[in-house]
């Protein structure tokens, strides 16, 4: 390990009751300076010089930005280690010392895209919102000012290639070496779903907390399917997933380790899978509320690759027997309603909880062309209303600002708790319509922010939890754990004019030109003269004839 750095990867696999796999990579970068004190930093090592000049340029407290492809299913897949939207999601805190935050966020948005080769730049007034208890930090500081949070998503954003390779050239050993080399883009690609993130925030140096650190935490999850991989049979490896094998870790990693997730594999007569190549190191974590047991494969360790120098992990289904423990908290959200002036929103949220109740806090982000009525907001909870406890509602003025509606509600057990409101649909300039406007316009997703009650208790005092996952969302309480659930975005259609009755209009306009003025002009300009006209054929043959006979010919 380098003096005052620090450089950590692992893998985290869990095999899902499906047949899928889920893949999660996370790459956390330590570097023991401080940017808030306007230290001036030339020197960069193992932390990104392209990041640190962001946060030292932009006074920058904590930057978490992701970009994702797909929706996650919940209620298939469980929850998520490290949620994300469909579509691009950026949130920054700035320091206290920014004076003006809005050209700040604008300038840094533009930066930003082009970092990641992201349409970032499309970020502005109209998609920004300033939650005031949604998204607080993440990382140390007290500073909880709502003014310095800016918080915007582009549910649109389409995740490629291009946003991949910036995001690998991040790493400390670029794609080359450790865990890295298993990211090709064709194979993450063809996933049911992937995401990749990057969070940026100061921790504690120590358990005291007398110092800190800056913490660059990059993580990409993928879920592959069974069927979209075309495998045939329920079996999967590293190499059918990634078609690379692993054959070293990362030089510059002072930790780079596999996590099997064995849970659900219990040492019985009958196993719903098996792991090979085997391995007698085990871990216990608690993961959301719940008790894991993971496999270790230290990959620092030479006795991992075995005599054939190559890590290879092979899981092969024997049954698929077994019940998906369900999540505690889900949401979905829709929109109802017919023809293209008026509808409703539809926000459901769900408590499987058999007899707890708990609060949660809900953010709605929605664009200035759909006119809230907020005084038709219902709550409900079996069919009672539910009057939240908290209400943060800004409206929205158009082509300036969107609408933002915060909530804290609380969701009885066993219950869903639905949320309406109703909302008439704006005529746009048609100037401001997409190139395909009878495609829909994106509504971001819902955010909901919860402290779930855990059945397992939390160790809250350990400052370095392994794996990486399990430390990334502070909690003080022991009897809880926090949750963030994104709903599916919402796409809604808007009243969209017939973009082809211009062309029509200018085709008839120029026939009319054309065939009137053009006719009119041609008679007053051009000149008129009598010519002699020329013998025809006919007669000219004649009078070669005629000739030839001696005749006189024609006249």
């Amino acid at each position: 390990m380098m003096r005052g750095y620090d450089f950590q990867e692992e893998l985290v696999i869990r095999p899902l009751h499906s047949g899928d796999i889920y893949a999660s990579f996370q790459f956390r970068t330590l570097w023991e300076t401080d940017f808030m004190r306007g230290n001036k930093v030339s020197h960069y090592r193992l932390f990104p010089k392209s990041l640190g000049q962001v946060i030292s340029k932009f006074s920058v407290r904590e930057l978490h930005i992701s970009f994702t492809q797909g929706y996650w299913r919940t209620m298939q897949w469980g929850q998520p280690f490290l949620p994300s939207p469909p579509g691009a999601e950026l949130w920054v805190w700035f320091q206290d010392t920014v004076t003006d935050v809005d050209a700040t966020w604008k300038e840094l948005t533009n930066v930003l895209s082009g970092i990641f080769c992201a349409s970032l730049n499309f970020i502005d007034s109209t998609n920004t919102v300033q939650p005031s208890a949604s998204f607080k930090p993440l990382g140390i500081g007290n500073v909880t000012d709502h003014r310095f949070l800016r918080y915007a998503t582009l549910p649109r954003e389409i995740v490629c290639t291009e946003n991949l390779t910036p995001w690998k050239k991040l790493l400390p050993c670029g794609s080359k070496a450790g865990l890295a080399v298993l990211l090709k883009s064709e194979k993450l690609f063809h996933s049911s779903f992937h995401s990749q993130a990057v969070h940026i925030r100061p921790v504690c140096r120590d358990w005291q907390c007398r110092s800190m650190s800056w913490e660059l935490r990059q993580t990409l999850n993928a879920v592959f399917d069974l069927h979209t991989s075309g495998q045939g049979k329920r079996e999967w490896s590293l190499f059918k997933m990634f078609s690379r094998t692993l054959t070293e870790a990362c030089p510059l990693a002072s930790s780079s380790k596999i996590y099997i997730d064995v849970t659900d594999n219990p040492e019985v007569l009958f196993l719903s899978f098996d792991l090979s190549p085997a391995t007698s190191l085990l871990s216990q974590a608690v993961v959301l509320g719940d008790r894991r047991t993971f496999s270790v494969y230290d990959l620092t360790q030479q006795a991992t690759f075995g005599s054939v120098r190559s890590l290879n992990l092979l899981i092969r289904w024997k049954s698929s027997d077994g019940d998906m423990l369900r999540p505690l908290l889900h949401a979905e959200r829709y929109v109802a309603g017919y023809g293209l002036q008026a509808g409703e929103i539809h926000t459901l949220m769900y408590n499987h909880h058999p007899f707890r109740s708990f609060p949660v806090l809900l953010l709605d982000s929605v664009p200035w062309y759909l006119r809230l009525y907020i005084h038709t907001l219902t709550v409900t909870s079996k069919g009672k209303d539910n009057k939240p406890s908290y209400i943060h509602y800004q409206p929205s003025k158009d082509r300036v600002r969107p609408h933002l509606l915060e909530m804290l509600v609380q969701l009885p057990p066993n219950s869903v708790t639905e949320v309406t409101v109703q909302f008439e649909r704006a005529l746009l300039k048609w100037t401001e319509y997409t190139p395909d406007p009878n495609h829909g316009f994106y509504v971001g997703s819902s955010v909901i922010s919860s402290l779930v009650p855990s059945t397992v208790a939390m160790d809250t005092n350990s400052t370095q939890e392994m794996p990486l996952f399990s430390s990334f969302f502070p909690n003080k309480e022991e009897s809880s754990y926090f949750v963030r659930v994104y709903t599916e975005p919402l796409l809604v259609n808007l009243p969209t004019p017939d973009f082809s009755m211009p062309y029509n209009v200018i085709c008839l306009t120029c026939t009319v030109v054309a065939v009137g003025y053009g006719s009119l002009y041609n008679l007053l300009t051009r000149s008129f003269q009598i010519e002699e006209p020329n013998p025809g054929l006919a007669k000219r043959i004649a009078n070669v004839i005629r000739r030839m006979r001696g005749v006189p010919p024609l006249s």
